[in-house]
């Protein structure tokens, strides 16, 4: 059904530009325009895209550290049958940005939540990078330290999807060498730079290569991490090895790493869960 007109009540999560700020839709545009209030990550950069296509809607922000009080404001907007649209600094609200949780509460109440589609990071680096696309995983920033870094990679060495993360171009190096020490310097990724922007940059090749080429000078811009699928020859530990691994490299309890190695190796988990008891009991004995 077409929506000519904003909906009272509603809670609308709008895309922005992730770099070139032709990058909106009319829907967007018009959702932005019509509704009562725009909740922005930050009013200051979101107001540099009002300027540019002259949106004069009352702004106020919503951020990591003032979501539980503002979200509860902005449910209050919408109870009292306010329409209110949620954007953030680039790219989809609720993808590694502020959202979740004031989705979550509209939905714990009945409120309609409507999704206004448009860019984002995730799937503009992925289309552009040149690595397999029929499956993917998407598991946000690294972390920021060396040892937590390394402890992500081991947990997701013997992935069969090709991997998605985002990364401050200052430990983009730091994070390389240690994928790197983790699944080699063979491993097929790509590294997009600056998406959508004047020094737009999309990097494929091995890890290795990679390193070298951003160790040449200092690296600049929003980054886009992709790592390929592992090769088969890291795909053919068994079950039980898989389980020792989660359990070794990850503080996930039991049950959710045989849910884990379930989906690794396309099994029943009921089946890995067996061979969990077996290994619990090993231990024990």
């Amino acid at each position: 059904m077409k929506d000519d007109a904003v909906n009272p009540g509603t809670l609308y999560l709008v895309a922005t530009p992730i770099g070139n700020l032709e990058d909106m839709t009319f829907r967007a545009l018009r959702v932005l325009k019509e509704v009562d209030l725009v909740a922005a990550e930050d009013t200051r950069h979101s107001r540099k895209l009002f300027s540019h296509y002259g949106i004069a809607t009352p702004l106020t922000s919503y951020f990591a550290h003032n979501e539980s009080v503002k979200g509860e404001r902005i449910l209050e907007n919408l109870r009292q049958g306010k329409s209110v649209a949620l954007i953030t600094d680039a790219g989809t609200p609720a993808i590694s940005d502020p959202g979740f949780l004031l989705v979550r509460a509209c939905r714990d109440e009945g409120l309609p939540v409507t999704a206004i589609p448009g860019a984002s990071a995730v799937i503009a680096g992925l289309s552009v990078a040149g690595l397999p696309t029929e499956r993917f995983a998407f598991e946000g920033f690294l972390p920021p330290k060396t040892a937590a870094r390394g402890k992500l990679f081991r947990s997701l060495a013997a992935e069969k999807r090709t991997l998605v993360f985002y990364e401050a171009p200052h430990r983009l190096v730091a994070s390389l060498s240690d994928l790197i020490e983790v699944v080699g310097a063979e491993r097929e990724i790509a590294v997009v730079r600056e998406l959508t922007k004047l020094h737009e940059e999309v990097f494929r090749g091995s890890a290795g290569q990679a390193l070298v080429h951003f160790q040449q000078g200092r690296v600049r811009g929003e980054i886009v991490l992709l790592v390929g699928p592992a090769p088969e020859e890291m795909q053919q530990e068994t079950v039980r090895e898989a389980l020792l691994r989660w359990h070794r490299d990850t503080d996930l309890p039991m049950r959710q790493i045989v849910k884990e190695v379930a989906r690794q190796f396309g099994l029943p988990g009921s089946e890995v869960y067996k061979e969990s008891l077996k290994l619990r009991k090993e231990k024990k004995e």
